[in-house]
């Protein structure tokens, strides 16, 4: 089982001021991100942590502080502990359980972390992992803000873990099923391949050595599952989902 463990340090990096964003006139583009209030859960191991971290965050605009009772209205959880254990995990899973907001993002502040662990906060809404002795305050107040806009922060180790864990999907759930993460048939990636390159139904169906009957069902089906508008939607789907 792999498991990533940060060095300890003597002493933690002491919380360090981040200056608010410089006002822009009425005529300047505002930034992504600073347009809004964040609001922001913190979930801590020990009350100490939690309590000073609060603090610290309530200094900076753009940010509101959430109790507990108003935690299913956050954009943010921070999650902080020395290392993620299995309550950890289910104090995760009851939080995203709790959530109304479908775009929940997580910022993970911890010393280690498994690789099994990683696969399923990231179901849960993780975006960014931050080594514990490793990161000050400003690391962190960063690192809210960019998941609050739907960005991510993750470590080399823990992008590895994702990629292989999702080529392990591909390869083991969905390419014997003869799917892919799109959510489409492999003979229906070969069909929609083929429209992107401007043949029709009669062409497709010499090439692949289906009759005509079985591509226009293939499409047919394509549109009712997925709500396609035409046949250019149903290719441009594909692309931005990286199937070809």
């Amino acid at each position: 089982m792999n498991t990533i463990t940060t060095p300890r340090t003597p002493t933690a990096p002491e919380p360090v001021a981040v200056p608010a964003p410089a006002r822009r006139g009425p005529s300047a583009p505002r930034d992504v991100g600073v347009i809004r209030t964040i609001a922001v859960a913190v979930l801590a191991s020990d009350p100490i942590t939690g309590e000073g971290t609060s603090l610290g965050l309530r200094r900076h605009p753009g940010l509101r502080l959430l109790q507990d009772d108003e935690f299913p209205l956050a954009d943010v959880a921070l999650l902080l502990t020395t290392g993620v254990t299995e309550e950890t995990m289910t104090r995760l899973e009851e939080f995203a359980a709790r959530s109304d907001n479908p775009g929940l993002g997580v910022v993970l502040v911890t010393e280690s972390i498994r690789e099994h662990q990683v696969l399923r906060a990231v179901e849960l809404g993780l975006r960014s992992v931050l080594w514990r002795q490793q990161c000050d305050f400003d690391r962190v107040l960063e690192a809210v803000r960019r998941v609050a806009v739907g960005g991510t922060d993750l470590p080399p180790a823990v992008q590895g873990w994702l990629v292989d864990g999702f080529r392990s999907v591909q390869r083991d759930v969905l390419g014997p099923r003869g799917l892919t993460a799109a959510g489409l048939e492999t003979r229906e990636v070969a069909v929609l391949r083929l429209l992107a390159d401007g043949l029709d139904t009669a062409d497709i169906a010499r090439e692949l050595s289906y009759s005509e009957r079985t591509i226009k069902n293939i499409v047919s089906g394509m549109m009712t599952r997925f709500g396609f508008r035409n046949r250019t939607h149903a290719v441009v789907h594909a692309i931005r989902s990286g199937v070809f």
